[in-house]
């Protein structure tokens, strides 16, 4: 009886916690047929479902939104005097265009900052260079912010650089993700630590912070270097974006280099962050916003689940609903909602020269999967899916008329959209988007265009594995 009557309370416990777990998603939910599917799993499968939920459930970072509403003033000062900041949005004379870039100012709650110099980095080696080179010069601080860091041979000249400035008194701190760096072992950490580095990561640290989940990740890939120069894109620290790994073609990816006001908006970014992970404020230097490097207007746009909006849904709904003639996009991921695929094939619908460039071969086969059931939706609209050949397309790359480009972080899937912390820099400035279109025409000269028969011709056991696995497309 004894046996029986702990198994009545473990089931009833159970059920508590199922019914708990639904009062949450009913007050929290973004998208009904997520919340469908979680209750219909908390009450049918409670034992399966609630500790699934507890690791992956959540769809808004609860801990992070807190911190910064209780956080230290003078970081609530400075964004708020940096939000507040005259917007530099150009064409002045185009009253829709200064609306449309208005939207992505109100969403960021960052400013166009004009004064700029932007530099494309149209590889991993191109960005390693500007990277070593930028620690080298510093003189005052280094501030790091990415997903994956590695202790191959791109990681530890990194940490190399990094000892060797701190040795001369510049002072470093490191941010990463935990899940992103998984396997970047503690020992190199620890050294970066010993050498007077200060190191945290973006899911351990007290109590109030440690997220018992998987689904908030810190996809940012960012350094600033003094206040002065900043870099933003789509690379992590490792080898794989110059084929020295293990895999046959480098990583194709991009990134950007920015010296001027806006590198002010990727700092703010990166010190959110480093609050949230260690409770602590360094001191920098923010005079960077009051000099001009050069005449580009350029935006930075954060992004992430403790967002009073989906910011990142919204910046993509801006980009291809304003679109006037063309919308081009990069990402290694094409897993869509519905929102984004309906707005993509309206803008194609009326005319608008829609092209989706994705890998042949991405890193993970379900999300291959997943993305040709899309196809046949996209060819009858007109959108173009491109897949790249050489290697790996990682690059997230936006590309909008010829009016502005984006260069980022952020993914056309779930995750990206809802999920993970990301960022990205907006320009406006001809010059630079002309070389986005021109790096993007290389690309696409690289890439097979897919159609239709793609995927009719396949067999019926790959349609139906495809269209099974788009509706797990929340989690992938």
């Amino acid at each position: 009886m004894e046996h029986v009557s702990l198994v009545a309370v473990a089931v009833a416990l159970l059920y508590l916690g199922a019914l708990a777990c639904i009062y949450r998603i009913l007050l929290t939910y973004r998208t009904s047929q997520g919340a469908i599917a979680w209750i219909v799993g908390l009450l049918a499968l409670p034992y399966l479902t609630v500790p699934l939920f507890l690791l992956i459930g959540r769809y808004r970072f609860g801990g992070y939104i807190k911190a910064r509403r209780m956080g230290d003033q003078s970081l609530t000062g400075l964004l708020s005097r940096f939000e507040q900041q005259t917007t530099s949005i150009p064409a002045p004379g185009d009253q829709r265009f200064h609306d449309e870039l208005q939207v992505l100012c109100k969403l960021g709650r960052q400013p166009f900052t004009s004064g700029n110099r932007c530099t494309l980095l149209r590889d991993g080696e191109a960005t390693f260079e500007a990277l070593f080179e930028a620690m080298e010069d510093a003189t005052r601080y280094i501030l790091l912010e990415f997903y994956i860091v590695r202790s191959d041979r791109v990681g530890q000249r990194i940490k190399s650089i990094l000892e060797r400035k701190l040795a001369q008194g510049v002072e470093v701190w490191f941010l990463y993700d935990d899940i992103g760096s998984v396997w970047l072992p503690r020992k190199y950490l620890r050294e970066l630590s010993d050498a007077g580095a200060r190191v945290a990561s973006f899911g351990d640290g007290n109590i109030r912070r440690r997220r018992f989940q998987i689904n908030f990740r810190n996809h940012r890939k960012l350094l600033v270097c003094d206040g002065r120069v900043g870099f933003v894109g789509g690379i992590n620290l490792g080898d794989e974006y110059l084929g020295t790994a293990l895999q046959q073609a480098p990583l194709r990816d991009t990134h950007c280099r920015i010296e001027g006001p806006a590198v002010a908006g990727l700092q703010l970014a990166w010190l959110e962050d480093w609050n949230w992970a260690s409770d602590e404020l360094p001191a920098l230097d923010w005079s960077t916003g009051e000099r001009s490097a050069g005449e580009e207007d350029v935006l930075i746009l954060p992004t992430g689940p403790a967002d009073a909006w989906e910011t990142c849904t919204l910046f993509f709904l801006n980009c291809i609903n304003n679109a006037r003639s063309r919308i081009w996009i990069a990402s290694p991921y094409f897993v869509p909602d519905f929102q984004i695929m309906n707005a993509l094939q309206l803008a194609a619908l009326r005319g608008i020269d829609v092209r989706i460039l994705i890998p042949e071969t991405p890193d993970s086969h379900l999300v291959k999967l997943a993305a040709y059931s899309y196809l046949v939706q996209a060819c009858q609209a007109g959108i173009g899916i491109y897949r790249y050949q050489p290697g790996f397309l990682h690059q997230k790359v936006i590309l909008v008329d010829d009016r502005y480009a984006a260069i980022g972080t952020a993914n056309l899937d779930n995750r990206s959209m809802r999920l993970n912390f990301e960022i990205s820099a907006i320009m406006t400035d001809s010059r630079f988007v002309g070389e986005v279109e021109e790096m993007l025409k290389d690309d696409l000269r690289n890439c097979r265009l897919m159609t239709e028969s793609d995927y009719r011709d396949r067999s019926i056991l790959f349609r139906l594995a495809c269209r099974a696995i788009r509706l797990s497309a929340p989690l992938l």
